[in-house]
């Protein structure tokens, strides 16, 4: 079955030129892709029998509502997506001042092994297609009926790990005729897969690479992030150089904040002569508790950001949203996964 949706339009005029039909339906069908049609059918301005034969021959891709959870204390919204083959992945609409934001995964489940993150228990399942990713951004927008404008890659799965599929997603959400959403808008975050930061960095896009960092050193880095043991703090920090002397694009470093492990004054102090001369930010998190893991949140965040300014580097504390609900990426999943399929779909409803 042809995935028509994970195409962009040239290649939709391909194939439709070996349907013996006009140029123009490619752009027709785009168009109707991007407005989250849910069957051929509604593609009105087709010829029927064209409908049909696409019906028969192609792939509509339409997530369904699995669980859905909305914060009374600020709206934020997190969806349950259950895809075509039953697997389900996490997408969390959040409303800021300059426009809302959405937050989607690239992967069910994920290899990377961070222990304070819950999306990585059990492993990966699969990559997400360029299409499922898609999905995320234009249902959200039809079920919550907000306009979205930012995008940030943060949800469940490395997007680097899934390389190919993103940067297709990308050009598709970029488009004009699509969704229309630049790439300034977008944050891209990775755990640190250096071979694919320089990849990346040689295409030149104008979007936010956030690196998830969590520790100035090999030894607590390691403890927290598996990866970290091919790549190593050292190695990490130079592509990151390399990826702003290549880009001029700065850096976000992801910093989650865990009790008495990588929240000393110490670190604070280590963590801004790593940063020293490297045109970036470090974004603080305070840590969302998961029930698998024995970390806790650090009751030091704000000293430890003050302390960091002091030394000239720029730091934020991330505001926390939906703190009422399964805020943490890959609780929702996991919550499912143990429960197996007893369940409310919508829950926390304002």
């Amino acid at each position: 079955m042809t995935d028509l949706k994970s195409m962009m339009p040239e290649e939709l005029e391909v194939y439709f030129k070996e349907l013996g039909q006009p140029r123009f339906r490619a752009m027709q069908v785009f168009r109707w892709l991007h407005q989250g049609v849910e069957s051929f059918s509604e593609m009105t301005n087709l010829p029927h029998a064209l409908r049909e034969r696409l019906e028969t021959e192609c792939v509509l891709t339409v997530p369904r509502v699995e669980r859905k959870q909305v914060s009374k204390l600020d709206g934020t919204i997190k969806y349950l997506w259950r895809l075509g083959d039953g697997n389900c992945v996490e997408t969390v609409l959040m409303r800021y001042k300059h426009g809302n934001t959405v937050c989607v995964s690239s992967q069910v489940g994920c290899n990377m092994g961070c222990v304070f993150c819950a999306s990585t228990l059990g492993g990966k399942v699969r990559d997400l297609t360029p299409a499922e990713i898609l999905d995320q951004v234009i249902f959200t927008e039809k079920d919550s009926g907000e306009t979205v404008s930012n995008i940030v890659m943060m949800g469940i799965g490395e997007p680097l790990d899934n390389f190919d599929h993103v940067l297709r997603f990308l050009s598709l959400i970029n488009h004009p005729d699509g969704m229309n959403i630049g790439m300034r808008h977008i944050s891209l975050s990775t755990c640190g897969l250096v071979k694919k930061i320089d990849k990346l960095a040689q295409l030149g896009l104008q979007l936010t690479l956030s690196v998830s960092l969590h520790a100035p050193d090999d030894e607590t880095r390691s403890q927290l992030m598996p990866v970290n043991r091919a790549v190593g703090v050292d190695l990490l920090m130079d592509t990151c150089r390399r990826y702003f002397e290549t880009t001029g694009r700065r850096i976000s470093y992801e910093y989650a904040m865990v009790e008495a492990v990588n929240d000393s004054d110490e670190q604070a102090d280590r963590l801004a002569e790593l940063l020293r001369g490297q045109p970036g930010h470090v974004n603080l998190i305070p840590l969302n508790e998961v029930a698998e893991s024995p970390l806790k949140p650090s009751r030091r965040v704000r000293q430890f950001q003050q302390r960091l300014e002091s030394r000239g580097v720029t730091a934020t504390v991330r505001r926390k949203l939906g703190g009422d609900i399964d805020a943490s990426c890959g609780q929702l999943r996991r919550r499912r996964i143990l429960e197996g399929e007893t369940h409310t779909p919508e829950e926390g409803l304002t």
